[in-house]
């Protein structure tokens, strides 16, 4: 009778569970055959995920009574497995159960903030749905979703219909990603803002290690690992906890190799985070009171770009840090082009956010983002004319003709207008934040703008009267030259204290005699990355042009220009011989690097007393002030300021002899 009764309750059970999975299968084979444009906006299954209870047998750890009729079943079944196997039976196998943990372990709550324009909607719901199936619930505040003036149907279908921990709001008009995320922090309930993008996927357990680490330090600014979602395929690839955020010339933000010293600092254990000097800046929570402490958003940028670099710079140099948690990982679609327009053009509004940061947080290594970049205005090599050299230089059958407009075509930099940034300034005092040389030195000493340099700017050859010329080739490609344009971009290199010659993340590199000088990833190793200015005479350079060299110091020869295997004329190096072909003149070279100038050393050590080029300090007698030329274009005379030191107040005064 027990055995009858036994299979009884099994076929029973077996039959309900096989007319589950029947009807689980009929119904999902037709939900593949509904029309897509029907059911397009999945507000059912948002409303489903939000306002899901936890009802149900055992939900949420409650006991299951077994009603009285019952009783003699569950006890013949307890014998089977002696537990309550009935109870268990009516129990969903993935019940919720309660935080059991004690409250010294309970993090900080955080808003989730998505800001998004015409976005596709299975993105933006899946965003949305990862969020909530994948975070705590007593850690998630609310899902703050930012309509920037969407002009799709579903982003008002999304407003009136949604509820529960999202909340919408809509921007009346297109203000861009940057104000749009200030107006959803200002909205936010929570003690931490969580930024993300509207086309992400969070993995189980991406929230807890953010926060965990927020709560060990307040003023920590923490990223997770952003893992790939193709754009073509959708396919899930993870991303590497080996690579940190990092930045270019042009102010890019870059990816790069965690350097050694990091590892080193880690003590190996890459479960540590990673120190990084940028952050991509779409995805990163912090404190909400720490976000408005440090200034949250520059207010005066517009729509996107530069703001990541902006808030990087501010975060090291106001005393806060930033971290990659490798514990965590959020996927994100990166594409290959943004589908949105900007107001007056990308390049408009990005060179308009750049100008703002560099501006207000990197001091004299501004020099950098506006040298590479398109100048307006004046010429970097007006200074350095043909009578200068002594005569007019013969030239071989150089080069094929290219487009020497390049850079004409181009958002002029210096014409940007970048808007007043007086209260930024101003942040920054009251703050008291550190100098841009020590966030190179301390925070990101392999940084792509060196720290300690000795020029920046053209090299020209002094026989041809040209320059050298990265040609916009990339990386593993010959350099080349061309004629001295003046306007900076393709034949800007900096000669630095390592004795590198480089332009942006690119070195000069020749591996043998006679070959091509080509452009490798400056590795800091020295070797055939490393070359000597030869500098006996430089105090002499406009009369003489025979020690104007640069010895490459693995082969011993000298660079110059001639004809490569391929039959072109180009840079290379050979035994030094005193050719003029041999001699460089390299833009603003000073014999102490730029860094010593800022540092306070003595003028002799500044500028060598036989020194024809000198750079100095003009203090003018009575105000006891120093002659100071503004950055602004449409401001170009010369005023008096108080002696700050900085670069702007520095002069080359050319056939300058100081008497002992």
């Amino acid at each position: 009778m027990r055995r009858f009764l036994y299979c009884k309750v099994v076929l029973t059970t077996s039959l309900v569970w096989v007319l589950v999975d029947v009807f689980l299968l009929l119904y999902f084979s037709e939900c593949n055959k509904c029309d897509d444009r029907k059911d397009r906006s999945l507000l059912p299954a948002l409303r489903a995920a939000i306002s899901r209870s936890h009802e149900g047998p055992g939900e949420m750890g409650k006991a299951v009574n077994i009603p009285k009729n019952d009783q003699e079943k569950m006890k013949e079944l307890f014998k089977i497995n002696q537990f309550n196997l009935m109870a268990s039976d009516m129990i969903a196998l993935n019940r919720s159960l309660p935080d059991v943990r004690l409250d010294g372990y309970d993090l900080p709550n955080t808003s989730i903030v998505i800001v998004f324009h015409n976005e596709a909607w299975s993105t933006l719901l899946r965003t949305v749905h990862s969020v909530i199936n994948r975070s705590p619930r007593q850690l998630l505040a609310e899902i703050v979703l930012v309509d920037d003036a969407s002009e799709r149907e579903e982003a008002g279908e999304l407003c009136a219909h949604s509820g529960g921990a999202v909340r919408i709001l809509r921007m009346e008009q297109r203000s861009g990603l940057i104000r749009a995320r200030l107006r959803g922090a200002a909205a936010t309930k929570g003690q931490v803002i969580t930024f993300l993008d509207a086309h992400c996927e969070c993995t189980v357990g991406w929230l807890e290690p953010l926060l965990a680490r927020i709560k060990e330090d307040r003023t920590a600014v923490v990223c997770p690992i952003i893992d790939v979602i193709s754009d073509e395929t959708f396919e899930y690839m993870a991303g590497s906890d080996m690579t940190y955020g990092g930045f270019n010339w042009k102010l890019n933000f870059r990816w790069y190799p965690v350097p050694q010293r990091e590892m080193d600092r880690r003590k190996g254990d890459r479960t540590l985070p990673v120190r990084t000097p940028t952050m991509a800046g779409g995805l990163f929570c912090i404190y909400k009171t720490y976000f408005e402490e440090i200034g949250s958003y520059d207010p005066g940028m517009d729509i996107w770009g530069g703001e990541n670099l902006e808030m990087s710079f501010r975060i090291w140099q106001c005393g806060g840090s930033l971290e990659i948690v490798t514990c965590s990982h959020v996927g994100h679609v990166f594409r290959k082009a943004t589908p949105y327009s900007f107001p007056g053009g990308t390049g408009q509004v990005i060179n308009k956010n750049n100008r703002r940061l560099a501006e207000v947080w990197m001091d004299d290594f501004k020099d950098f983002f506006y040298i590479i970049s398109p100048v307006a205005g004046r010429s970097y090599s007006q200074d350095i004319r043909e009578n200068d050299l002594g005569h007019a230089a013969a030239r071989p059958p150089l080069l094929a003709q290219r487009n020497t407009n390049y850079n004409r075509d181009k958002t002029r930099v210096m014409r940007v207008d970048y808007g007043d940034v007086s209260s930024r300034r101003d942040l920054r005092e009251a703050l008291k934040c550190k100098p841009f040389s020590w966030y190179l030195e301390n925070i990101y000493p392999d940084s792509q703008i060196p720290r300690r340099y000795y020029s920046l700017g053209e090299i020209r050859n002094v026989e041809t009267n040209q320059c050298v010329d990265n040609m916009g080739r990339k990386e593993n490609e010959k350099v080349g030259f061309f004629n001295c344009h003046g306007m900076g971009g393709n034949q800007v290199f900096s000669y630095t204290a390592d004795k590198e010659i480089r332009t942006d993340d690119l070195c000069l590199d020749v591996s043998r005699l006679n070959g091509p000088v080509v452009m490798l990833k400056c590795h800091h190793m020295k070797g055939n990355q490393m070359f000597e200015y030869d500098a006996e005479y430089v105090g002499k350079w406009e009369y003489d042009f025979e020690k104007h060299t640069f010895l490459h110091i693995i082969t011993q020869s000298c660079l110059t220009i001639s004809r490569l295997e391929d039959g072109t004329y180009g840079p290379t190096v050979e035994s030094c011989n005193g050719s003029p072909l041999q001699a460089w003149i390299l833009h603003n070279y000073t014999r102490g690097t730029y860094e010593d100038l800022g540092r306070g050393t003595s003028r002799s050590d500044r500028c060598p007393i036989t020194m024809v080029l000198c750079q100095l300090t003009l203090l003018h007698v009575n105000s006891n002030q120093c002659l100071d030329m503004p950055s602004e274009e449409d401001k170009m005379v010369p005023t008096l300021k108080d002696c700050n030191g900085s670069r702007s107040q520095q002069w080359l005064l050319r056939n300058m002899t100081l008497s002992v």
